[in-house]
């Protein structure tokens, strides 16, 4: 078992046996969504509109998380905290360990890329579940990688970036077959190379790039969601191929402190890797 997967268990356990703890309550079940891998409140993938926490509009919130993506090269693991305020504005923290492997590290000298990511995300109108059109929220996640060996290497022309993004969620109460269904729509200005981890911007292209993504779920029950997620990359290094991302996952919620995700992945070619697949594993605990 490796340290990631004993972290989300430790952890796991600590948020389940405390039962002291409540999260805020203002929302229902489910409809604060996940944590994504960059921080932000959203989908695994994809940030949402919503924001990460139970949180009315005269409370506040808090929540953390780990996430374990394991490919066929590749390693990345994700932990961070989030805080959302009176169901307004979301601030987030999240540290990302990119661990490569061995052939890349003897050719770079370098075991593994670290970035740190700080977001801002503000609901601007709507309601997700309760009014007509859907929740739209704007947002950024400013991201700096501790080192510049692997980027510089490729061609990348910074080692840190802002991606900026507005986001449209939606929930649908009965609409297929009796089950709810949610719907996430995002646009993200970026010139970030494989979410950052390589860089940004490059030979090919040192512009921003308007990237579409987008999530649907349908909620099987109260406490588990299934779905999809798509998100479109842009393509900066002529030195490497870089593809859009999906995944297939099923989220399960017993309460209002806690949510486990599963997923399958296809990130597609990562660093000259062909064929990324594999599995996400995710936890996240709210607070008050």
């Amino acid at each position: 078992m490796n340290k990631n997967m004993i972290k989300i268990l430790a952890v796991s356990s600590f948020v389940l046996s405390a039962s002291s703890v409540m999260a805020a309550d203002g929302k229902i079940l489910a409809t604060a969504g996940l944590s994504q891998v960059e921080g932000s409140g959203g989908g695994g993938l994809v940030p949402w509109a919503t924001l990460a926490g139970y949180d009315s509009r005269d409370e506040t919130a808090a929540s953390f998380f780990i996430t374990d993506v394991n490919v066929s090269d590749y390693r990345l693991s994700s932990i961070g905290v989030a805080t959302s305020f009176y169901d307004r504005v979301e601030l987030s923290y999240a540290q990302q360990t990119f661990d490569l492997p061995v052939d890349l590290v003897k050719a770079l000298s370098v075991g593994d890329i670290k970035q740190d990511i700080f977001g801002v995300k503000v609901r601007l109108y709507g309601d997700a579940v309760y009014s007509a059109y859907p929740q739209v929220s704007v947002g950024l996640q400013y991201k700096q990688l501790d080192s510049d060996t692997v980027a510089a290497y490729l061609g990348a022309k910074d080692d840190s970036g802002t991606d900026f993004y507005v986001a449209a969620t939606k929930v649908h109460l009965g609409a297929v077959a009796g089950y709810n269904l949610v719907w996430n729509l995002t646009a993200r200005a970026t010139k970030a190379n494989e979410m950052g981890l390589l860089g940004y911007g490059g030979p090919d292209n040192n512009d921003y790039q308007v990237m579409m993504e987008g999530s649907v779920g349908l909620l099987l029950s109260p406490n588990w969601v299934v779905g999809m997620e798509y998100r479109q990359k842009p393509s900066n290094l002529s030195s490497v191929e870089e593809d859009d991302w999906k995944d297939v996952f099923v989220s399960y919620m017993p309460n209002k402190n806690v949510n486990f995700t599963a997923a399958y992945v296809d990130l597609g070619t990562v660093a000259t890797k062909k064929n990324q697949t594999g599995i996400y594993l995710s936890m996240t605990g709210y607070l008050w």
